[in-house]
């Protein structure tokens, strides 16, 4: 362990970077909660998505490392702000027109369009719940209604009305001038309508901690700030859940970065110590925009998972989170192999080596080992060519080519090849364009075929990649990517694919051949 620990301290891997920086803020005592707080928060005004995942999910290879590095026992919190009004209906729910009958009242006051839980927030916990439980992520969930109904937040709460000059003063600096005159901290909840209220304040009474305001009709309410009556604004409650919960670390994306500053003095102005953050990059949809729970654009949770493991989300969602990526189906076969490569990898690597291997901050001390005989892109092109509906048909050509394996001693390899089918049938196959030959590939591909044909070698995918070489280079291909590249678009439809001598090793040297004559006779 010590050497595994002495490993993790120098380790340039991200994770273990900000677990360093988690534990230097106990170097000189450990907490007097008796645990490091992690907290991820969640708004659920839509159906949760994948950033939301992606923010759980790093947040807990963070917390694993700290584990490594550290002996004090840990806790993951995902808070969800569900009392927040509903300001704007989802496009993507049913039920608009009741759901904007609603409007500005907190989200678990708001009916569920679904008509499965208690309300539309319920439902959308329920949903992130679910989502988090797949993944078997360790968390404990936090509702915003039952920490400010049942009294958790009231003693934050009072502070806040003790120093409300002084919050006010943080958020008054960043605001318009035309904002600063009716802006409060409190949001109070309309004791008849329900809604959540943007309204200034007439009076905050330190006293008895309560707030005088006019509602919108010009009728004075006084509330206590307690038992749920009045909720925080967005920027304040970020402080001052971090102060009432006492949180050591939270990330969040980019747009909240430049309000770090007045998180963080709220919290310390609340009696708390500001947190460690850390602010990722934003995931893109297909064209290029962030992607959106309230629009529904990219892809879901669900949707990828039909396509491809868990693992390969999660790979996905390690590399390089300060950078902004595209996130659409076309990124998944490279996920699934990078997962693989990487996999095989750690089994041989050293202790350092294994620290900075995505596999460990995905798996932890429990990294299984990888029995994928073929790779998931070489699957999607083995599906193409056969025009595979089920995965029993991949599995006759990958029999063939790894006698040992089979659908039982190789789940991962199994579960692949159903992904593949799946994602060949609603993405390659619609998209498949073959391409006539040139009369110099025509020339190349008849010259494959009659040494197929002579072939003697057996399915050794090195010694079949050498042949397919040599016929490119014999037949002056300029660069010799071009020869690959007219494989791909006449053979198989598809501008990019695998090597080309472990696909004949898998499909069969006699089908490749039927393969190439087809698609002459075809051009």
């Amino acid at each position: 362990m010590s050497t595994l620990r002495d490993a993790a301290m120098t380790s340039k891997a991200w994770p273990f970077e900000e677990a360093r920086r988690v534990l230097k803020r106990y170097e000189n005592k450990p907490p007097e909660k008796g645990f490091v707080l992690f907290e991820t928060g969640y708004g659920p005004s839509g159906l949760p998505h994948i950033g939301t995942f992606g923010e759980v999910l790093r947040t807990t290879m963070i917390r694993r490392a700290f584990e490594v590095i550290s002996d004090i026992p840990t806790k993951l919190i995902c808070f969800s702000d569900d009392l927040d009004g509903m300001r704007k209906v989802p496009g993507n729910v049913p039920q608009q027109d009741m759901l904007a009958e609603h409007m500005h009242k907190p989200l678990t006051d708001v009916p569920d369009p679904f008509g499965t839980h208690e309300s539309f927030g319920h439902h959308n916990n329920a949903m992130l719940r679910r989502f988090l439980d797949t993944f078997g992520f360790d968390y404990e969930f936090y509702s915003a209604r039952e920490f400010y109904r049942t009294g958790q937040f009231d003693e934050v709460l009072k502070r806040a009305v003790e120093r409300y000059d002084d919050v006010m003063a943080v958020m008054l600096k960043s605001l318009r001038e035309e904002r600063q005159a009716t802006y409060s901290i409190f949001l109070p909840i309309h004791p008849e309508t329900g809604r959540v209220l943007y309204v200034p304040m007439k009076e905050v009474n330190a006293q008895d901690y309560t707030i005088t305001f006019d509602d919108e009709n010009g009728t004075e309410w006084t509330l206590p700030v307690t038992g749920g009556n009045v909720k925080l604004q967005w920027k304040p409650d970020f402080g001052a859940r971090w102060a009432a919960l006492d949180v050591d670390f939270e990330m969040y994306g980019k747009e909240h970065a430049t309000n770090t500053a007045i998180y963080d003095r709220i919290c310390e102005i609340l009696g708390g110590k500001k947190p460690e953050h850390f602010s990722y990059e934003l995931f893109l949809d297909e064209n290029g925009q962030k992607i959106s729970k309230s629009s529904g654009n990219g892809i879901s949770i669900d949707e990828w998972l039909t396509y491809a493991s868990t693992e390969s989300l999660s790979y996905f969602m390690y590399l390089k989170p300060k950078t902004a990526k595209r996130m659409h189906f076309d990124v998944i076969p490279k996920a699934m192999d990078e997962y693989d490569q990487q996999l095989r990898a750690y089994a041989d690597q050293d202790a350092a080596a294994r620290l900075n291997n995505p596999v460990f901050h995905i798996h932890g001390h429990n990294v299984p080992a990888s029995d994928m005989v073929v790779p998931f892109s070489m699957l999607l092109n083995l599906a193409s060519v056969s025009g595979a509906e089920d995965k029993s048909r991949l599995w006759g050509f990958i029999g063939r080519y790894a006698p040992d394996a089979s659908p039982e001693k190789n789940p991962q390899m199994d579960q692949a090849a159903g992904y593949a089918v799946r994602y060949y049938q609603d993405f390659v196959k619609p998209a498949k364009v073959f391409r006539a030959p040139t009369d110099t590939e025509r020339a190349a591909l008849e010259d494959l075929r009659d040494r197929l044909k002579a072939w003697d070698g057996g399915l050794d995918a090195e010694d079949l990649q050498s042949m397919v070489f040599a016929v490119g280079k014999d037949h002056g291909f300029e660069p010799l990517r071009d020869w690959f590249k007219a494989l791909y678009e006449v053979l198989l439809g598809a501008s990019q694919g695998p090597r080309f001598g472990g696909f004949i090793a898998l499909y069969g040297v006699a089908e490749t051949i039927a393969l190439i004559d087809e698609r002459l006779t075809a051009a």
